[in-house]
């Protein structure tokens, strides 16, 4: 029984060798792979939405791992031994990840806020200047804020190189990533292809929603500007008592200690924990993609 295993083993190892050598497979199955994995979609996906298209994961690897080690240095020379520099590495490490999600962010709001007169613009081109849907709306991604223009030009290149307005459109739904962008993508391809006068109801239609979204999203965040400030304010208080705690008494020698090490890393995750359960009960509903 063994040996009839070996033997099996041995040749689907030997299948997958030549498989790979002369027909170009890849993988671990029998066969080629017809298509991206699920797995590998969703994180192309996340990576796209978290705006890191444009960023080598070895370079993100890098800078994380640079930052970790400054971190862990900043937490040895405040609080010493061994335990506290592990917290402080890790919260280091994320700098690259949050700011790249606080500039996703930035650039949705942005795109919140461009798509009522963008659509407007829309509007006006394919109604009242008679230009076609394709020209109308690289026309109109001339005038988007800076954050969306290279994802319109990105597009606008397919559209020239391939005259293929579907893959434009796909092109223009992956840079953007935003579900208005879906939307609207989604609405004027099925314009370009059916024609008809029903585009200019529904991008009105769209305009109209678009502009009650940011209204409503304007007087939460309005509302939530104390809480806010509280939340940042409560972060720097415990970070500026544990410096100031260096000077006083035996200081840092009082932080080397076993029950001052555990303490430490205590005192650390409850504030980490604390500042993420807080983001987490003030973020606002984030709208989800229908046409990805």
């Amino acid at each position: 029984m063994t040996t009839a295993l070996l033997a099996l083993a041995a040749a689907y190892g030997v299948h997958l060798v030549y498989s790979a050598v002369a027909l170009g497979w890849d993988g671990v199955g029998p066969g080629p792979s017809l298509g991206p994995s699920r797995t590998a979609e969703r994180f192309r996906t996340g990576w796209t939405e978290l705006g890191l298209d444009a960023v080598r994961p070895a370079d993100l690897a890098g800078a994380v791992a640079v930052l970790a080690l400054v971190g862990a240095t900043l937490g040895y020379a405040v609080f010493g031994g061994i335990l506290p520099p592990l917290p402080c590495a890790v919260f280091a490490a994320s700098f690259p990840v949050t700011a790249t999600r606080a500039r996703r962010r930035r650039q949705r709001d942005a795109a919140r806020e461009a798509w009522p007169r963008l659509l407007e613009e829309l509007r006006i081109q394919t109604m009242a200047l008679g230009r076609s849907v394709p020209q109308a709306l690289f026309e109109v991604g001339t005038s988007a804020p800076a954050e969306l223009r290279p994802a319109f030009e990105a597009a606008r290149r397919e559209w020239l190189l391939s005259t293929d307005f579907e893959r434009a459109v796909a092109v223009l739904k992956a840079k953007l990533a935003d579900p208005t962008a879906d939307a609207v993508a989604e609405t004027l391809l099925v314009a370009h292809a059916l024609g008809g006068t029903q585009v200019d109801r529904c991008l009105a239609a769209l305009a109209d929603d678009r502009v009650l979204d940011l209204q409503g999203r304007k007087d939460a965040d309005a509302r939530q500007a104390g809480a806010r400030f509280a939340r940042r304010f409560v972060l720097v208080v415990p970070l500026g008592m544990a410096a100031l705690g260096l000077g006083v008494g035996e200081g840092r020698a009082a932080y080397g200690t076993p029950t001052g090490q555990l303490l430490v890393v205590l005192g650390l995750a409850l504030l980490a924990g604390c500042w993420w359960w807080s983001g987490r009960l003030m973020r606002l509903p984030v709208e989800e993609r229908v046409f990805p």
